[in-house]
């Protein structure tokens, strides 16, 4: 039997794992589940190196974020053989990729998180159920009473009740099955005014979906896997806005859409010291092996590893045929389905196709990772999903809150009722609406508690990309911290509601409820408002 608790968080992603903590923080006892046999969601089962601003090492997240990335970076120094000037690093970066200042691999993030989350499930606040999801919800006067879940392993069903329920599921699935009111793919431009909405809604327009998976490079050896059944399909696939087949070097510049050639050199002679990862300084996204790499071999002694490893989440592997969300069950499995094959024809074109720069063809020596993915074929457990549904939220954050372009430099909403922060461009990946890349400009910005308050249930809460934003701001709003900061105030929103006898709705519009609520994130060490970063 499955614990009846307080708050029951559905999915364990970053959002869902950081509503959990708070939650339990609050004294109040918890269930957690996950579709997959991990938690972690982007950072783990979705094999994607955190994406976060220039500033994450000074400010700018909260502070159990920041206890999560030193717990990841004080696993690296304790367990593995680094060099002496690697440990002395305070900002170590284990895996010296670009994209982040901590790339790492996905179990070690996985074992940290474990660890936070181990105090409250020893005191039996916290409840973990791995492999299930949730398959149906009864709602009654703008209330969920009961979510139903599955357990994937033996197919049995067990309906559980809470008085809160949070949605950290990876594409807002409780949204559709508690009835909640909710957006998907793009609002047409009238609805908000945006600049780069298209004219007509159009909501099967989404963002494309990656299957990640870890290499390394052996020298001398062939792991070439077998030919994928699909990969006649993806050899020959050219999108009419590439400038090439999507297997190839040659790829949009997301910023300016010009073709711009993709390097790859698996273990470049690079002292992984001298990388630079501030993408507001250097993109450095042309070079495909450093960019999401993860475990650099040059950070530890000679011969302790004979490769790195990098992840692959490139231009290249970016599917955006079918719609994951709102065309049915059919259409989204045969998404997942498609796009697994299109990573697995990706890897077989670097193995006996790629063009290598000495002028020959194909990397036979790379090595596909299952033991870095958890997996048996390699490929990570679940897609990087980067949309979701959106509920309909008291505040929807749009484009005229937060692009460059329209507030300037120095602008930006600064929300009353402003529960967190975060920084990163407006990066829209190719869609399933044909849309190229649509990367603009954004200033730091603020996430209101508005966003996260639905405007007409009352004891449903979002804790990641399902809160109130458009198609073009989820672009910004949708990367690991933020993520995070969203699921840790749903969390503290939850707790404080049952303790106060309160509704979200009134601790967001009434000026003292907020206030008081605000001080309880204050003291947990949540950042509700940017300091002048002019001059970093």
């Amino acid at each position: 039997m499955i614990p009846e608790p307080d708050i029951l968080v559905v999915g364990a992603g970053l959002g869902g794992v950081a509503a959990a903590l708070a939650a339990c923080r609050a004294g109040r006892t918890v269930v957690l589940t996950e579709e997959t046999d991990w938690i972690g969601g982007q950072l783990t089962s979705q094999a994607v190196p955190p994406d976060e601003h220039p500033w994450v090492e000074q400010f700018g997240t909260t502070a159990s974020y920041r206890r999560l990335r030193e717990g990841i970076r004080a696993y690296y120094r304790q367990w593995y053989p680094m060099r002496s000037e690697a440990l002395a690093l305070t900002d170590l970066n284990p895996g010296a990729g670009r994209v982040s200042k901590l790339c790492h691999e996905p179990r070690v993030a996985l074992t940290v998180l474990e660890a936070m989350l181990a105090p409250h499930r020893a005191a039996g606040r916290l409840t973990l159920l791995t492999e299930h999801r949730a398959v149906a919800a009864e709602a009654d006067n703008d209330v969920i009473r009961a979510v139903t879940l599955e357990n994937l392993r033996t197919g049995d069903r067990e309906t559980v009740t809470a008085r809160y329920v949070i949605d950290a599921t990876e594409t807002g699935e409780l949204l559709e099955l508690g009835g909640v009111e909710y957006a998907i793919g793009a609002e047409a431009r009238g609805e908000f005014d945006e600049p780069h909405a298209p004219e007509e809604a159009q909501p099967l327009n989404q963002q494309g979906i990656t299957v990640c998976f870890a290499l390394s490079h052996h020298e001398g050896e062939n792991h070439t896997v077998d030919r994928p059944a699909d990969y006649d399909f993806w050899r020959s696939y050219r999108p009419d806005f590439w400038p090439g087949p999507l297997l190839g070097f040659q790829a949009p510049d997301p910023r300016t859409l010009e073709s711009v050639p993709r390097s790859f050199v698996p273990n470049p002679d690079i002292h992984p010291l001298a990388v630079s990862a501030d993408q507001s300084a250097d993109a450095g996204d042309k070079e495909l092996w450093g960019f999401r790499r993860i475990l650099a071999r040059g950070m530890h002694r000679p011969g302790a590893f004979g490769s790195d490893i990098t992840l692959v989440n490139w231009p290249l592997n970016d599917y955006w045929l079918k719609p994951l969300i709102g065309a049915g069950e059919e259409v989204s499995a045969q998404a997942v389905a498609e796009a697994r094959q299109l990573s697995l024809s990706l890897l077989y074109w670097l193995q006996t196709e790629a063009p290598r720069q000495d002028g020959g063809t194909g990397f036979p020596g790379l090595r596909i990772r299952p033991d870095i993915t958890g997996t048996e074929d390699g490929l990570a457990k679940a897609p990087y999903v980067r949309e979701s549904r959106r509920i309909k939220a008291v505040t929807t954050v749009t484009e005229h809150d937060v692009s460059i372009d329209i507030v300037g430099p120095h602008g930006g909403t600064r929300h009353r009722d402003s529960v967190g922060v975060g920084s990163y461009r407006i990066d829209l990946h190719p869609s399933t609406g044909g849309d190229n890349y649509i990367d603009i400009g954004s200033v730091p910005f603020e996430i209101p508690l508005g966003a996260l308050v639905p405007r007409r249930v009352r004891n449903l809460l979002p804790a990641g990309k399902n809160i109130g934003t458009t198609h073009i701001t989820n672009g910004c709003y949708r990367l690991h911290p933020v993520e995070w900061n969203i699921g840790e105030v749903a969390g503290a929103l939850a707790a404080h509601c049952l303790t106060e006898g309160v509704e979200p709705r009134q601790v967001q519009s009434e000026d003292k409820r907020y206030e008081a609520f605000a001080r309880l994130l204050d003291r947990d060490g949540v950042q509700r408002h940017w300091p002048d970063v002019r001059g970093y």
